[in-house]
């Protein structure tokens, strides 16, 4: 299978000293849905700040589509992967929802009609379509995850990365974007602690701690072994179910 993402020993270390990432390994093919689980402070939003070269590696590579991301590709890596970030406030930042989702393609230079098309085809597949005019003020917490999520769509990026996707989201609003994003034919890693939702929409799961790689395999099994969930803050310990 083609492969869409690489990352080969990649370590980071942020300003002050402290590591973040320790040496991460693996790859994604076309198509996967990968799930990356772990404790807080795991490094797993560091990880996904590298993909499209927010950050940049102490060491180690990052390969995108077969190129390594550098100072002269930075503007073409943030065109094929599309970050969502945890908050939609941090990605909503215009007076309407149209001026969001806009706004990654009026800065690729695409002419007025593209653009259109794009905001519109993105808002559609969200679910969101009439709400260009919309200020992002006014929308719920669901919508305005659906909207965040339609600014990077509107990019027709090749690699979907979202962090937290259901975090603070009721029950009716977790599984109506996980039906979104399951609909959605792009490769795609999610970062996640909710293990329900990595269930339903990731056959593949990675778990991160300390800044490294500690088990990738099939949900199925990963996700059927409590010990080592239990050994990485994922699941509580037997002692505490027993409790």
């Amino acid at each position: 299978m083609t492969e869409v993402l690489g990352l080969e020993g990649l370590c980071y270390r942020y300003p002050g000293g402290q590591q973040a990432l320790g040496g991460v390994s693996f790859t994604v093919a076309e198509g996967e849905s990968v799930a990356i689980v772990g404790p807080n402070g795991a490094g797993k939003s560091t990880l996904l700040l590298h993909l499209n070269g927010l950050l940049r590696p102490t060491s180690g590579r990052v390969r995108l589509l077969g190129r390594v991301i550098d100072d002269n590709n930075l503007k073409w890596a943030r065109q094929q992967v599309g970050l969502v970030f945890q908050n939609p406030d941090d990605q909503l930042f215009c007076p309407s929802i149209f001026d969001d989702v806009a706004f990654g393609p009026l800065a690729m230079g695409y002419p007025d009609d593209e653009v259109r098309r794009r905001v519109s085809s993105a808002l559609d597949s969200v679910g969101l379509a009439g709400f260009e005019q919309r200020s992002p003020l006014h929308l719920s917490l669901g919508e305005k995850k659906r909207a965040a999520l339609a600014t990077v769509l509107s990019m027709s990026p090749e690699l979907l990365a979202l962090d937290e996707p259901s975090a603070n989201l009721d029950p009716g609003g977790k599984w109506a974007l996980a039906s979104l994003l399951r609909e959605l034919s792009l490769t795609k890693i999610i970062v996640s602690h909710d293990l329900e939702l990595v269930r339903a929409l990731c056959p593949r799961v990675i778990i991160m701690d300390s800044g490294q790689v500690i088990a990738d395999g099939s949900a199925a099994e990963i996700l059927a072994d409590e010990a080592l969930l239990a050994a990485h803050k994922l699941a509580p310990g037997l002692a505490a179910a027993l409790q």
